[in-house]
This record gives C-alpha cells, sequence and structure tokens, in this order.
C-alpha cells in the first residue's frame, strides 16, 4: 500500500460514520452488500458488488477521494481517483 496524494488531504481524525449502514439503500428497500466509509465526511455507502453502487455515486457527486471499507476485521482504504488500494 502506498501514500496517495488524497490521503494528506484527509482530516483528522476520521471522521465518525454518519450512519450504520447505507442510507440510500435503506430509502430503496435494497440490502448492501460491503459497506464503505468516505473519510472525507464520514457518508456510509454500498460497495459495487450492491446492486445500486452508492460508494462510488457518493464519490461521482461530492469528488471525496478516499473510503475504507466498514467491515468488522477489514482495514484496507481505496482511492477513486488514483483507482488503487492506499
Amino acid at each position: 500500500m502506498s501514500e496517495c496524494p488524497h490521503v494528506a488531504e484527509l482530516p483528522r481524525p476520521e471522521p465518525a460514520p454518519l450512519t450504520d449502514t447505507c442510507p440510500e439503500c435503506l430509502a430503496a428497500g435494497s440490502h448492501p452488500v460491503q459497506l464503505r466509509l468516505c473519510l472525507a465526511c464520514g457518508h456510509v455507502g454500498c460497495c459495487d458488488s450492491s446492486p445500486m453502487r452508492h460508494a462510488s455515486a457518493h464519490f461521482r457527486e461530492t469528488g471525496h477521494a478516499v473510503m475504507r471499507s466498514f467491515e468488522p476485521g477489514q482495514v484496507w482504504r481505496w482511492c477513486f481517483v488514483d483507482g488503487s488500494i492506499v
């Protein structure tokens, strides 16, 4: 894993999650697959394995580049801009 320039721009400490699940999936009556936490604002969204891909949609809408897994035991981060684990 390497530091991309977007990691340096993240708030410290990491923002608290705004919810414990994907609110867009909840509103749509869909079941999220694998949750992701936006490290810029704390938005929780479903991953691209979910039908609605809300974490990616959040990036496209906001430009918030880095998220991390919001699943127990997973500690990796992803940069949407660089398309890589960071």
